[in-house]
């Protein structure tokens, strides 16, 4: 299992990618965070900006899929789009993810 995090740039964006992932079955869940102030380095012009983070609950299997759409999807020309392997959690949410993804 893995935890996909991206940013967008509003929460419509980011209810729209979460239910097209699930409507997929690519992800098992999909967090937003809203308000969140992102500083950066973009075309050599520091931005800051506020944006909206997605926290995607998914498998290794996955992944490829997963990227490829989101960047269908989104309105990002370089989107966030990166994973942490999720190495502990409780078996029964863990096999819930492997469930929902069928």
């Amino acid at each position: 299992m893995i935890l996909v995090i991206s940013t967008v740039k509003n929460e419509e964006e980011a209810k729209g990618i979460i239910n097209f992932l699930l409507d997929e079955k690519l992800i098992a869940c999909g967090n937003i965070v809203s308000n969140v102030k992102s500083l950066f380095f973009w075309n050599n012009d520091k931005e800051e900006t506020e944006e909206c983070i997605l926290f995607l609950k998914t498998s290794e299997e996955k992944f490829p899929i997963l990227v490829r759409k989101i960047k269908e999807k989104h309105s990002y020309k370089l989107p966030e789009i990166i994973a942490i392997p999720i190495n502990l959690g409780d078996p029964n949410y863990l096999q819930w993810i492997k469930d929902s993804l069928k």
